[in-house]
Order: C-alpha cells, then structure tokens, then sequence
C-alpha cells in the first residue's frame, strides 16, 4: 500500500518548527510506515527535512510539480490535509487513487444553498473524509448528513515517550500553549492570572504563543495588560517545541481554556503526556483527550477560570491524581501504534470499498 500524504501550502513539514497537524502527520507517519511506502509533499524550505518528505517548490509551480510527483509515485492512496479547496482540485486529478481529505478542524456550516452546494462539489471527490475527533465528525455529518458514510474519525496521537515525565515534584508553574487567538481563550487567561498568582507568591506562569505575527494586532493588548499586573508571567512568542515541551514537563499544571469547539486540542494532549494536571474548558473534542482525568471549568468566564487553576494550586492531592491518571489515560488510549493501526485499517478498507464500486 503506497500512501501519499498531501500537506497543504505553506507546510514545510520542519522537525524544528512544526505546526500541530504536522506534528499529528509525524507521529502518525513514524508508528506506521517506512519511507519506501510512505511520502510526504510539502514546501521546501525546512531546516530539518524528515527523510520521507518530498519539498516542493513554492508559488504558482507547486501545483505543477505535485502533481508530476504524485503520477511519478503512483500512489494508492493520496490523503490530502486540512486545505480542502486545494484538495479537491487535485483529487480529481487522480480518480483512480483512493482520496482521503483528512481535517484536523472543525468545518463551518454553510450559509445560504448556494454556499452548502459549493462544500458538496468539494467533498464529492472524496472516499473518505477523516476528522480528529468524534465531536468534529458530529459536526460535519450534521451539516452535510449526505456525506455520514465516508465520514470517520481518528484522534490525534501522543507519544509519551518523547514527552513524559513524572507527576511527582513538579515547579509551582502553570503553562499555557496555544495560538494567540480569542478561540484559545488567550484574553479570559490574560484577565484571571494576575489575581490568582498575586494570592500565590510562590507560583509563577509561562504563556506560549504561536503564531504571533498573524495575531498580535488583538493578543498584543491583552498580553500587555497582564504583564503590567504580574512580573511572574514570562510570555513566548514563537517558542520552539522543545522548549514548550521541556516547560510543560516541569509544570505542575497546565491550562487549556478553549472557548470554541476544540477540535481535539493537541496541546492538553501534550499535557497530560508530560505529567502535568490540566484544567480544561472540555470542548468540542476535549473531554475526548481527557476523559475523567481533567479539571473541567462550566460555565467558562474569567473568575471560574480563576476558581479552578487555584482549586489544583490548594490542592496538591487533587493535583497528583489528575496528573497520574492523565499520563496514564493518554499512554493507553492516544497511544501511536493505537492510531496507527486505526489509520491503517481504515486506509484498507476505503481501497477495498473502491474496488468492489469498480468492479
């Protein structure tokens, strides 16, 4: 089974650098394949180029020249990621393939007919369309119930190996790691942390903010309203993954306030593997990552925020045994090989669902 893995512009699928759906890819791609079965098309540019990734060039002959490597290649599947617009132009390429669009966020329902016929014609080309989370599959059926048979869902992977650590001793820290959007809940954290560490002296918090430039314009003043309260925030704009990783390992908890559906949420899933107790909003497909092993804050505002980072502050045992049974809950079920083998059979059965329509 030869598969394709299609990022869309602007991936460059960089170990150094990578963005959430390249990390799930990664993972993924590592517990499942070797690299004579397996390339990923992406830009060129990466500093640190995985050995199975094809780079691309980039503008207006990127298009051109996947779809020379793709017929080069001659894949059985081609799984296109997140840009379905982009997807769905070239799936139609290559009809004998079998075509996954693989959405690692929710899609929005449409506005008007014309809209929702538009979607339809863009989804048409598809065997299957993965989602991360059963909650974004939900979604997604709910608005197109046409589509419900070629939907599936396979959540997103962790492997605690690379980001485990023992729950025991941990700093009096509290992290965050997001992007910079109101979505994260970034302004509701900015508002509720001040307090809560100025009655805490001996805590101290790190803020890791992704995609800084695109979003500074809204995050810039709420971030700058926070620092003025407390000196015992450090904010990170662009940070690298290791150095997120090696925080969340050493912090005693960890916050994820989504305001929005979260897909899945890729940063609690990264929390719970290093150990730290998580306080989480719980949705969309968060108390998917979590099950019962997170602090979940309903009816989410500032002060229950607040209410609930303070409860696991004065409250160590209640620390622990979130922080114990989150490692172990996502050692078990997110585990790699777990997804992989969901992956892998799901692959198999859209090739042989195609075949047996073409015969």
């Amino acid at each position: 089974m030869k598969v394709a893995i299609v990022l869309p512009p602007g991936c460059q699928f960089s170990a150094a650098r990578p963005n959430s759906m390249e990390t799930v890819v990664r993972t993924l791609a590592a517990a499942a394949c070797d690299e004579q079965t397996l390339r990923i098309f992406c830009d060129a540019g990466a500093e640190e180029r995985d050995p199975r990734a094809w780079p691309l060039p980039s503008g207006l002959g990127r298009s051109r020249a996947l779809v020379r490597a793709l017929q080069a290649f001659e894949p059985d599947i081609i799984e296109f990621h997140q840009n379905s617009r982009f997807a769905a132009r070239l799936a139609q390429r290559f009809p004998d393939a079998v075509r996954i669009l693989y959405r690692h966020n929710d899609v929005r329902p449409p506005r008007g007919a014309f809209a929702a016929w538009r979607y339809r014609q863009r989804y048409e080309p598809f065997d299957g369309l993965v989602f991360v989370s059963q909650a974004s599959q939900n979604a997604f059926v709910d608005a197109f119930p046409e589509f419900a048979d070629r939907a599936f869902t396979i959540r997103n992977p962790i492997d605690v190996g690379l980001w485990g650590a023992s729950p025991e001793n941990r700093e009096k820290l509290i992290v965050f790691s997001g992007r910079a959007i109101p979505e994260k809940g970034v302004d509701l954290l900015c508002r509720s942390l001040p307090e809560v560490l100025e009655r805490h002296p001996e805590w101290r918090a790190k803020m890791f903010l992704g995609d800084w430039s695109k979003h500074a314009k809204w995050a810039a003043p709420h971030v700058e309203q926070m620092l003025a309260r407390s000196d015992r925030i450090t904010v990170h704009r662009h940070a690298p993954l290791a150095e997120v990783r090696e925080a969340t390992r050493r912090a005693a908890i960890a916050v994820t306030p989504s305001v929005w559906a979260e897909p899945l949420g890729l940063s609690a899933l990264e929390a719970h593997a290093a150990g730290a107790a998580l306080v989480s909003s719980g949705r969309g497909g968060l108390k998917e990552v979590s099950g019962p092993h997170a602090l979940y804050v309903d009816p989410l505002d500032e002060t229950t925020l607040g209410q609930a980072i303070e409860r696991l502050i004065l409250d160590p045992d209640e620390r622990l045994r979130l922080a114990r049974g989150g490692q172990t809950y996502v050692a078990d079920v997110h585990a790699p090989a777990v997804r992989a083998v969901e992956l892998k059979d799901l692959r198999r059965s859209l090739i042989l669902a195609k075949a047996v329509r073409s015969s």
